[in-house]
Protein backbone atom coordinates (compact mmCIF):
# COMPACT_ATOMS: atom_id res chain seq x y z
CA UNK A 1 0.00 0.00 0.00
CA UNK A 2 2.62 2.30 1.08
CA UNK A 3 4.84 1.45 -2.06
CA UNK A 4 1.54 2.37 -4.27
CA UNK A 5 1.12 5.47 -2.63
CA UNK A 6 4.93 6.40 -3.09
CA UNK A 7 4.28 5.76 -7.29
CA UNK A 8 1.33 7.39 -7.20
CA UNK A 9 3.09 10.67 -5.76
CA UNK A 10 5.90 10.77 -7.98
CA UNK A 11 3.24 10.24 -11.11
CA UNK A 12 1.31 13.22 -9.70
CA UNK A 13 4.66 15.67 -9.46
CA UNK A 14 6.08 14.23 -12.97
CA UNK A 15 2.60 15.20 -14.36
CA UNK A 16 2.11 18.78 -12.41
CA UNK A 17 5.77 19.03 -13.98
CA UNK A 18 4.53 18.36 -17.41
CA UNK A 19 1.49 20.67 -16.85
CA UNK A 20 3.73 23.45 -15.62
CA UNK A 21 6.55 23.28 -18.39
CA UNK A 22 3.98 23.31 -20.88
CA UNK A 23 1.73 26.15 -19.46
CA UNK A 24 5.26 28.46 -19.00
CA UNK A 25 6.24 27.05 -23.07
CA UNK A 26 2.97 28.42 -23.89
CA UNK A 27 3.47 31.54 -21.92
CA UNK A 28 6.80 32.48 -23.55
CA UNK A 29 5.03 32.16 -27.14
CA UNK A 30 2.70 34.02 -26.49
CA UNK A 31 4.77 36.79 -24.97
CA UNK A 32 6.92 37.24 -28.18
CA UNK A 33 3.26 38.77 -29.27
CA UNK A 34 2.58 42.69 -30.04
CA UNK A 35 4.62 45.34 -29.15
CA UNK A 36 8.00 45.60 -28.55
CA UNK A 37 9.55 46.76 -25.06
CA UNK A 38 10.44 50.88 -24.95
CA UNK A 39 12.84 52.84 -22.88
CA UNK A 40 10.28 53.08 -20.68
CA UNK A 41 10.11 49.40 -19.70
CA UNK A 42 13.93 48.56 -20.21
CA UNK A 43 14.88 51.89 -17.94
CA UNK A 44 14.82 50.68 -14.42
CA UNK A 45 15.24 53.70 -12.09
CA UNK A 46 16.74 53.26 -8.18
CA UNK A 47 13.94 54.59 -6.07
CA UNK A 48 14.59 53.87 -2.30
CA UNK A 49 13.08 50.56 -0.96
CA UNK A 50 12.02 50.23 2.55
CA UNK A 51 15.36 49.97 4.32
CA UNK A 52 16.32 53.21 2.84
CA UNK A 53 13.21 54.97 3.16
CA UNK A 54 13.54 53.99 6.95
CA UNK A 55 16.79 55.97 7.51
CA UNK A 56 15.13 58.93 5.68
CA UNK A 57 12.25 61.30 6.44
CA UNK A 58 9.73 63.21 5.01
CA UNK A 59 12.53 65.84 2.77
CA UNK A 60 15.37 63.21 2.40
CA UNK A 61 12.56 61.26 0.94
CA UNK A 62 11.52 64.29 -2.03
CA UNK A 63 15.59 64.55 -2.51
CA UNK A 64 15.56 61.04 -3.84
CA UNK A 65 12.05 61.32 -5.50
CA UNK A 66 13.94 64.35 -7.49
CA UNK A 67 16.81 63.31 -8.71
CA UNK A 68 14.46 59.87 -9.35
CA UNK A 69 12.57 62.32 -12.12
CA UNK A 70 15.95 63.79 -13.16
CA UNK A 71 16.95 60.22 -13.83
CA UNK A 72 14.10 59.51 -15.99
CA UNK A 73 14.15 62.21 -17.88
CA UNK A 74 18.27 61.68 -18.79
CA UNK A 75 17.82 57.87 -19.38
CA UNK A 76 14.76 57.64 -21.18
CA UNK A 77 13.21 61.66 -22.09
CA UNK A 78 16.27 62.68 -23.44
CA UNK A 79 16.86 59.01 -25.18
CA UNK A 80 13.89 58.52 -27.08
CA UNK A 81 14.09 57.85 -31.03
CA UNK A 82 12.30 59.18 -33.80
CA UNK A 83 8.98 56.90 -33.65
CA UNK A 84 8.87 57.70 -29.95
CA UNK A 85 8.65 61.10 -30.13
CA UNK A 86 4.78 61.40 -31.11
CA UNK A 87 2.09 63.28 -29.04
CA UNK A 88 0.58 60.32 -27.99
CA UNK A 89 3.55 59.34 -25.27
CA UNK A 90 3.76 60.91 -21.94
CA UNK A 91 7.78 60.71 -22.23
CA UNK A 92 8.07 62.95 -24.84
CA UNK A 93 8.59 66.79 -23.94
CA UNK A 94 6.85 67.92 -27.20
CA UNK A 95 3.86 65.89 -26.40
CA UNK A 96 0.67 68.17 -24.80
CA UNK A 97 0.34 64.92 -22.00
CA UNK A 98 3.84 65.48 -21.29
CA UNK A 99 3.80 66.09 -17.13
CA UNK A 100 6.50 68.07 -16.97
CA UNK A 101 4.90 70.83 -18.81
CA UNK A 102 1.94 71.16 -16.68
CA UNK A 103 1.28 73.57 -13.37
CA UNK A 104 1.78 70.99 -10.86
CA UNK A 105 3.03 67.47 -11.98
CA UNK A 106 0.39 65.10 -9.73
CA UNK A 107 2.74 62.33 -10.37
CA UNK A 108 4.84 63.29 -7.29
CA UNK A 109 4.61 63.52 -3.69
CA UNK A 110 2.57 66.25 -2.38
CA UNK A 111 2.00 68.12 1.08
CA UNK A 112 -1.11 70.17 1.22
CA UNK A 113 -0.67 73.17 4.09
CA UNK A 114 -4.02 74.88 5.29
CA UNK A 115 -4.56 78.48 5.89
CA UNK A 116 -3.72 78.74 9.16
CA UNK A 117 -2.63 76.46 12.26
CA UNK A 118 -3.53 72.55 11.17
CA UNK A 119 -6.47 71.50 13.23
CA UNK A 120 -5.75 67.77 12.24
CA UNK A 121 -3.39 66.05 9.39
CA UNK A 122 -4.25 63.04 6.34
CA UNK A 123 -2.17 60.71 4.41
CA UNK A 124 -3.45 59.81 1.26
CA UNK A 125 -2.57 56.93 -0.66
CA UNK A 126 -2.73 56.42 -4.08
CA UNK A 127 -3.46 52.79 -6.13
CA UNK A 128 -1.08 50.30 -8.08
CA UNK A 129 0.30 52.18 -11.37
CA UNK A 130 -1.18 54.85 -10.29
CA UNK A 131 -0.09 58.39 -8.93
CA UNK A 132 -0.90 60.89 -6.33
CA UNK A 133 -3.04 62.55 -8.74
CA UNK A 134 -5.98 60.48 -7.65
CA UNK A 135 -6.74 61.26 -4.36
CA UNK A 136 -6.22 65.32 -5.24
CA UNK A 137 -9.95 66.04 -4.53
CA UNK A 138 -10.22 64.77 -1.66
CA UNK A 139 -6.85 66.46 -0.65
CA UNK A 140 -8.20 69.78 -1.69
CA UNK A 141 -11.65 68.97 0.77
CA UNK A 142 -9.29 68.25 3.64
CA UNK A 143 -7.09 71.35 3.15
CA UNK A 144 -10.00 73.70 3.10
CA UNK A 145 -11.18 72.11 6.46
CA UNK A 146 -7.60 73.20 8.34
CA UNK A 147 -6.14 69.81 7.89
CA UNK A 148 -2.45 69.85 6.53
CA UNK A 149 -2.30 66.62 3.55
CA UNK A 150 0.30 64.62 2.81
CA UNK A 151 0.52 62.58 0.11
CA UNK A 152 3.65 60.04 -0.78
CA UNK A 153 4.46 58.82 -4.26
CA UNK A 154 4.54 55.38 -3.65
CA UNK A 155 8.03 53.54 -4.65
CA UNK A 156 8.09 52.25 -8.40
CA UNK A 157 4.92 54.69 -9.35
CA UNK A 158 5.20 58.14 -11.07
CA UNK A 159 8.21 57.79 -13.13
CA UNK A 160 8.15 54.75 -15.68
CA UNK A 161 6.23 51.18 -15.82
CA UNK A 162 9.87 49.86 -15.01
CA UNK A 163 9.35 51.24 -11.65
CA UNK A 164 7.62 48.38 -10.82
CA UNK A 165 9.61 45.41 -11.89
CA UNK A 166 11.88 45.56 -9.02
CA UNK A 167 9.44 47.07 -6.11
CA UNK A 168 8.47 45.18 -3.19
CA UNK A 169 5.17 45.78 -1.31
CA UNK A 170 7.40 46.30 1.99
CA UNK A 171 8.74 49.43 0.13
CA UNK A 172 4.96 50.71 0.21
CA UNK A 173 4.21 50.45 3.88
CA UNK A 174 7.64 52.08 4.49
CA UNK A 175 6.61 54.75 2.84
CA UNK A 176 3.21 54.84 4.12
CA UNK A 177 4.61 54.96 7.40
CA UNK A 178 7.13 58.07 7.06
CA UNK A 179 4.29 59.73 5.26
CA UNK A 180 2.45 59.19 8.79
CA UNK A 181 5.40 60.04 10.84
CA UNK A 182 5.79 63.40 8.33
CA UNK A 183 1.95 64.29 8.90
CA UNK A 184 2.16 64.03 12.70
CA UNK A 185 4.88 65.59 13.14
CA UNK A 186 3.21 68.62 11.16
CA UNK A 187 0.75 68.94 13.82
CA UNK A 188 2.08 67.82 17.23
CA UNK A 189 0.31 65.05 19.37
CA UNK A 190 -3.19 65.37 20.43
CA UNK A 191 -4.95 66.11 16.75
CA UNK A 192 -6.77 63.81 15.01
CA UNK A 193 -4.57 61.58 12.32
CA UNK A 194 -6.59 60.27 9.62
CA UNK A 195 -5.58 58.03 6.12
CA UNK A 196 -7.54 57.18 3.13
CA UNK A 197 -6.64 54.47 0.89
CA UNK A 198 -7.63 54.15 -2.82
CA UNK A 199 -7.09 50.40 -4.26
CA UNK A 200 -3.67 49.27 -3.18
CA UNK A 201 -3.72 52.07 -1.33
CA UNK A 202 -6.20 51.11 0.62
CA UNK A 203 -4.72 47.63 1.81
CA UNK A 204 -2.04 50.17 2.89
CA UNK A 205 -4.14 52.15 4.54
CA UNK A 206 -5.43 49.25 6.53
CA UNK A 207 -1.92 47.59 7.40
CA UNK A 208 -1.15 50.61 8.66
CA UNK A 209 -4.02 50.54 11.20
CA UNK A 210 -3.14 47.20 12.29
CA UNK A 211 0.20 47.99 13.11
CA UNK A 212 -0.05 50.50 15.23
CA UNK A 213 -2.15 48.26 17.82
CA UNK A 214 1.19 46.62 18.13
CA UNK A 215 3.94 49.57 17.41
CA UNK A 216 3.47 51.96 19.61
CA UNK A 217 6.39 54.19 17.72
CA UNK A 218 3.17 54.56 15.09
CA UNK A 219 1.22 57.57 15.45
CA UNK A 220 -2.24 56.04 15.35
CA UNK A 221 -5.36 56.62 13.45
CA UNK A 222 -8.67 58.21 14.87
CA UNK A 223 -10.05 57.63 11.04
CA UNK A 224 -9.93 55.33 7.99
CA UNK A 225 -11.51 55.78 4.75
CA UNK A 226 -11.41 52.93 2.25
CA UNK A 227 -11.82 53.76 -1.73
CA UNK A 228 -12.37 50.49 -3.65
CA UNK A 229 -9.75 48.32 -1.57
CA UNK A 230 -7.44 45.58 -2.47
CA UNK A 231 -8.20 43.73 1.01
CA UNK A 232 -8.78 40.43 -2.00
CA UNK A 233 -8.00 39.60 -5.73
CA UNK A 234 -8.40 37.47 -8.40
CA UNK A 235 -7.04 33.99 -7.81
CA UNK A 236 -5.29 34.42 -11.44
CA UNK A 237 -3.31 37.06 -9.89
CA UNK A 238 -2.37 34.92 -6.87
CA UNK A 239 0.13 32.82 -9.32
CA UNK A 240 0.87 36.09 -11.50
CA UNK A 241 4.62 35.86 -10.73
CA UNK A 242 4.61 32.06 -12.54
CA UNK A 243 3.98 33.80 -16.04
CA UNK A 244 7.27 35.83 -15.42
CA UNK A 245 9.65 33.05 -14.74
CA UNK A 246 10.49 32.95 -18.86
CA UNK A 247 11.95 36.23 -18.85
CA UNK A 248 14.63 35.02 -17.10
CA UNK A 249 16.39 34.00 -20.96
CA UNK A 250 16.76 37.42 -22.36
CA UNK A 251 14.52 36.55 -26.04
CA UNK A 252 11.61 36.19 -23.64
CA UNK A 253 12.20 39.15 -21.43
CA UNK A 254 8.47 40.28 -22.45
CA UNK A 255 6.95 37.61 -20.69
CA UNK A 256 7.78 39.87 -17.16
CA UNK A 257 4.27 42.35 -18.39
CA UNK A 258 1.19 41.39 -18.19
CA UNK A 259 0.87 44.27 -20.40
CA UNK A 260 2.46 46.46 -23.07
CA UNK A 261 0.70 49.41 -23.75
CA UNK A 262 1.32 52.87 -25.39
CA UNK A 263 1.65 55.55 -22.33
CA UNK A 264 -0.94 57.89 -22.92
CA UNK A 265 -2.12 58.77 -19.61
CA UNK A 266 0.01 61.25 -17.84
CA UNK A 267 -0.73 60.14 -14.14
CA UNK A 268 -1.19 56.35 -14.49
CA UNK A 269 0.69 53.33 -16.19
CA UNK A 270 -1.02 51.49 -19.21
CA UNK A 271 1.95 49.28 -19.35
CA UNK A 272 1.92 46.59 -16.44
CA UNK A 273 4.89 44.39 -15.33
CA UNK A 274 3.74 40.64 -13.38
CA UNK A 275 5.78 41.92 -10.50
CA UNK A 276 3.29 44.74 -9.76
CA UNK A 277 0.41 42.02 -9.45
CA UNK A 278 2.50 40.00 -7.61
CA UNK A 279 3.06 42.44 -5.01
CA UNK A 280 -0.51 43.80 -4.58
CA UNK A 281 -1.31 39.86 -4.55
CA UNK A 282 1.64 39.23 -1.46
CA UNK A 283 0.30 42.58 0.39
CA UNK A 284 -3.64 41.66 0.03
CA UNK A 285 -2.90 37.86 1.34
CA UNK A 286 -0.76 39.40 4.38
CA UNK A 287 -3.53 42.06 5.12
CA UNK A 288 -5.85 38.86 5.29
CA UNK A 289 -3.72 36.75 7.28
CA UNK A 290 -3.24 39.75 9.79
CA UNK A 291 -6.97 40.97 10.30
CA UNK A 292 -7.64 37.12 11.08
CA UNK A 293 -5.05 37.03 13.56
CA UNK A 294 -5.86 40.18 15.40
CA UNK A 295 -9.95 39.38 15.00
CA UNK A 296 -8.80 35.83 16.59
CA UNK A 297 -6.75 37.59 19.63
CA UNK A 298 -9.28 40.48 20.19
CA UNK A 299 -7.03 43.10 19.25
CA UNK A 300 -9.71 44.50 16.61
CA UNK A 301 -11.47 46.50 19.55
CA UNK A 302 -8.93 49.02 19.68
CA UNK A 303 -9.19 49.78 15.95
CA UNK A 304 -10.34 53.25 14.64
CA UNK A 305 -14.20 53.33 12.44
CA UNK A 306 -13.76 52.00 9.19
CA UNK A 307 -15.40 53.51 6.08
CA UNK A 308 -15.91 52.19 2.80
CA UNK A 309 -16.55 52.64 -0.43
CA UNK A 310 -16.83 49.83 -2.80
CA UNK A 311 -18.82 49.63 -6.68
CA UNK A 312 -20.49 46.03 -5.94
CA UNK A 313 -19.11 45.08 -9.70
CA UNK A 314 -14.90 45.43 -9.28
CA UNK A 315 -12.73 44.09 -12.02
CA UNK A 316 -9.80 44.66 -10.28
CA UNK A 317 -10.50 44.09 -6.46
CA UNK A 318 -12.74 41.02 -4.71
CA UNK A 319 -15.88 42.92 -4.05
CA UNK A 320 -16.51 39.70 -1.62
CA UNK A 321 -13.15 39.49 0.17
CA UNK A 322 -14.27 43.08 1.87
CA UNK A 323 -16.72 41.50 3.01
CA UNK A 324 -15.47 38.31 4.12
CA UNK A 325 -12.34 39.14 4.74
CA UNK A 326 -12.66 42.75 6.61
CA UNK A 327 -16.27 43.87 8.32
CA UNK A 328 -17.12 40.21 9.42
CA UNK A 329 -14.26 40.91 11.60
CA UNK A 330 -14.69 44.65 12.61
CA UNK A 331 -15.60 45.34 16.56
CA UNK A 332 -18.74 47.45 16.61
CA UNK A 333 -16.76 50.58 16.71
CA UNK A 334 -19.15 53.25 13.89
CA UNK A 335 -17.76 51.40 10.57
CA UNK A 336 -19.89 51.46 7.49
CA UNK A 337 -19.49 49.94 3.85
CA UNK A 338 -21.01 51.68 1.23
CA UNK A 339 -22.33 49.81 -1.71
CA UNK A 340 -22.48 51.68 -5.41
CA UNK A 341 -25.01 49.44 -6.99
CA UNK A 342 -25.71 48.74 -10.88
CA UNK A 343 -27.76 50.93 -12.56
CA UNK A 344 -31.10 49.24 -12.65
CA UNK A 345 -32.79 51.53 -14.91
CA UNK A 346 -30.05 50.75 -17.77
CA UNK A 347 -31.76 49.17 -20.23
CA UNK A 348 -29.34 46.53 -21.81
CA UNK A 349 -31.31 43.55 -21.02
CA UNK A 350 -29.77 40.32 -22.50
CA UNK A 351 -26.32 41.84 -22.67
CA UNK A 352 -26.52 42.12 -18.65
CA UNK A 353 -25.19 38.70 -17.17
CA UNK A 354 -27.89 37.28 -15.14
CA UNK A 355 -25.65 37.08 -11.88
CA UNK A 356 -25.84 40.77 -11.35
CA UNK A 357 -29.63 40.55 -10.23
CA UNK A 358 -28.33 38.79 -7.11
CA UNK A 359 -25.21 40.50 -6.60
CA UNK A 360 -26.07 42.22 -3.74
CA UNK A 361 -27.84 39.22 -2.16
CA UNK A 362 -24.43 37.39 -2.41
CA UNK A 363 -22.41 39.75 -1.20
CA UNK A 364 -23.63 40.33 2.10
CA UNK A 365 -24.56 38.39 4.97
CA UNK A 366 -28.29 39.09 6.63
CA UNK A 367 -28.77 41.66 8.91
CA UNK A 368 -28.30 42.40 11.78
CA UNK A 369 -24.72 43.39 11.09
CA UNK A 370 -22.01 44.77 13.57
CA UNK A 371 -21.68 47.10 11.11
CA UNK A 372 -23.73 50.07 9.27
CA UNK A 373 -24.57 48.87 5.57
CA UNK A 374 -25.45 51.91 2.69
CA UNK A 375 -26.50 50.82 -0.73
CA UNK A 376 -26.91 53.38 -3.17
CA UNK A 377 -29.35 52.21 -6.33
CA UNK A 378 -31.86 53.69 -8.16
CA UNK A 379 -35.00 54.19 -6.30
CA UNK A 380 -37.10 51.73 -8.32
CA UNK A 381 -36.30 50.47 -12.06
CA UNK A 382 -38.59 52.78 -13.51
CA UNK A 383 -36.03 55.76 -12.88
CA UNK A 384 -32.13 56.62 -13.18
CA UNK A 385 -32.50 58.71 -9.86
CA UNK A 386 -30.63 57.32 -7.29
CA UNK A 387 -31.26 56.80 -3.42
CA UNK A 388 -29.43 55.57 -0.24
CA UNK A 389 -30.46 52.31 1.39
CA UNK A 390 -29.76 52.33 4.56
CA UNK A 391 -29.61 49.50 7.32
CA UNK A 392 -28.15 50.48 11.15
CA UNK A 393 -25.52 48.40 12.77
CA UNK A 394 -27.46 45.76 14.77
CA UNK A 395 -30.69 46.26 12.77
CA UNK A 396 -32.93 44.52 10.47
CA UNK A 397 -35.03 47.30 8.89
CA UNK A 398 -34.03 48.97 5.46
CA UNK A 399 -34.49 53.46 6.06
CA UNK A 400 -34.47 55.19 2.13
CA UNK A 401 -33.17 58.25 2.03
CA UNK A 402 -33.00 60.56 -1.87
CA UNK A 403 -29.74 61.82 -2.47
CA UNK A 404 -30.34 63.92 -5.68
CA UNK A 405 -28.41 61.92 -7.74
CA UNK A 406 -28.88 60.03 -10.78
CA UNK A 407 -27.40 57.22 -13.15
CA UNK A 408 -25.68 59.47 -16.54
CA UNK A 409 -27.43 58.03 -19.55
CA UNK A 410 -25.99 55.14 -21.16
CA UNK A 411 -23.88 54.38 -18.26
CA UNK A 412 -25.00 50.53 -16.19
CA UNK A 413 -22.18 50.79 -13.40
CA UNK A 414 -19.39 52.05 -11.72
CA UNK A 415 -16.03 50.66 -11.79
CA UNK A 416 -12.76 50.19 -10.03
CA UNK A 417 -11.81 53.51 -11.45
CA UNK A 418 -14.06 55.39 -10.95
CA UNK A 419 -14.82 56.10 -7.35
CA UNK A 420 -12.50 59.02 -6.37
CA UNK A 421 -12.94 60.99 -9.21
CA UNK A 422 -16.12 63.91 -9.39
CA UNK A 423 -17.53 63.72 -13.07
CA UNK A 424 -16.24 67.25 -13.42
CA UNK A 425 -12.66 65.96 -13.19
CA UNK A 426 -10.06 67.48 -15.60
CA UNK A 427 -8.90 63.80 -16.87
CA UNK A 428 -11.47 61.09 -15.80
CA UNK A 429 -14.71 63.10 -16.26
CA UNK A 430 -17.33 62.36 -17.92
CA UNK A 431 -18.46 66.36 -18.36
CA UNK A 432 -14.45 67.79 -17.75
CA UNK A 433 -13.90 71.21 -16.47
CA UNK A 434 -9.92 72.05 -17.58
CA UNK A 435 -10.23 75.58 -16.57
CA UNK A 436 -8.17 74.87 -13.71
CA UNK A 437 -5.76 72.36 -14.91
CA UNK A 438 -5.56 71.03 -18.19
CA UNK A 439 -3.65 68.03 -18.78
CA UNK A 440 -3.33 67.61 -22.88
CA UNK A 441 -6.56 64.64 -23.30
CA UNK A 442 -9.88 63.84 -22.09
CA UNK A 443 -9.93 60.65 -21.44
CA UNK A 444 -13.52 59.95 -19.51
CA UNK A 445 -15.39 61.98 -22.04
CA UNK A 446 -14.08 60.53 -25.22
CA UNK A 447 -16.63 59.06 -27.45
CA UNK A 448 -15.71 55.58 -28.31
CA UNK A 449 -17.80 55.28 -31.43
CA UNK A 450 -15.96 54.64 -34.70
CA UNK A 451 -14.27 52.14 -36.89
CA UNK A 452 -11.54 50.08 -35.05
CA UNK A 453 -8.10 50.22 -35.89
CA UNK A 454 -7.98 53.71 -35.88
CA UNK A 455 -6.99 54.47 -32.23
CA UNK A 456 -3.45 54.08 -30.99
CA UNK A 457 -5.14 52.00 -28.11
CA UNK A 458 -8.30 49.25 -27.53
CA UNK A 459 -11.30 50.70 -26.92
CA UNK A 460 -12.13 48.84 -23.89
CA UNK A 461 -9.67 51.03 -21.93
CA UNK A 462 -11.59 54.28 -23.09
CA UNK A 463 -14.78 51.98 -22.17
CA UNK A 464 -14.33 51.53 -18.53
CA UNK A 465 -16.05 54.24 -16.41
CA UNK A 466 -13.80 56.20 -15.23
CA UNK A 467 -15.42 58.80 -13.08
CA UNK A 468 -18.11 58.79 -10.21
CA UNK A 469 -21.63 60.41 -10.99
CA UNK A 470 -22.33 59.85 -6.99
CA UNK A 471 -18.90 61.72 -5.88
CA UNK A 472 -20.96 64.79 -4.13
CA UNK A 473 -22.34 61.72 -2.26
CA UNK A 474 -18.55 60.55 -1.33
CA UNK A 475 -17.57 63.88 -0.59
CA UNK A 476 -20.33 64.42 1.61
CA UNK A 477 -19.86 61.52 3.78
CA UNK A 478 -16.13 61.71 3.81
CA UNK A 479 -16.41 65.42 5.17
CA UNK A 480 -18.94 64.58 8.07
CA UNK A 481 -15.69 62.55 9.53
CA UNK A 482 -13.37 65.52 8.91
CA UNK A 483 -16.33 68.59 10.51
CA UNK A 484 -17.35 66.34 13.48
CA UNK A 485 -19.93 64.65 12.02
CA UNK A 486 -17.80 61.23 13.03
CA UNK A 487 -18.43 58.22 11.34
CA UNK A 488 -22.17 58.64 11.00
CA UNK A 489 -24.32 60.47 7.73
CA UNK A 490 -27.34 62.33 8.50
CA UNK A 491 -30.44 60.22 9.27
CA UNK A 492 -31.98 58.63 6.53
CA UNK A 493 -35.58 59.33 6.56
Amino acid sequence: MVIRTVKLLKWAVVLLAIALAAVLTLRAIESQRGPQLQLWHTYVPSDLDAAAIGAVDWNGYLAAENKLFDDVRANVTQKLDDEARNPGNRYFEGSPIYPGRFKTDWNRSYVMEPAGVPIGAVVMLHGLTDSPYSLRHLSRLYRDRGYVVVAPRLPGHGTVPSGLTNVHWEDWAAATRMAALEARRRTGPGKPLHMIGFSNGGALAMKYALDTLGDKSLPPLTRVVLISPMIGVTSLARFAGIFGWPAVFPPFAKASWLGIVPEFNPFKYNSFPVNGARQSSLAARALQREIAQFAGEGKLAALPPVLTFQSVVDFTVSTQAIVDALYVHLPANGSELVLFDLNRYAKFGPLLRASNDTVLARLLVAPPRRYRTTIVTNASSDTREVVAQVTEAGATTVQTRPLGLEYPQDVFSLSHLALPFPLTDSLYGLQPDSRDEDFGVQLGAMSTRGERGILIVSLDSLFRMSSNPFYPYLRERVDEGITGGGAQPPPAR
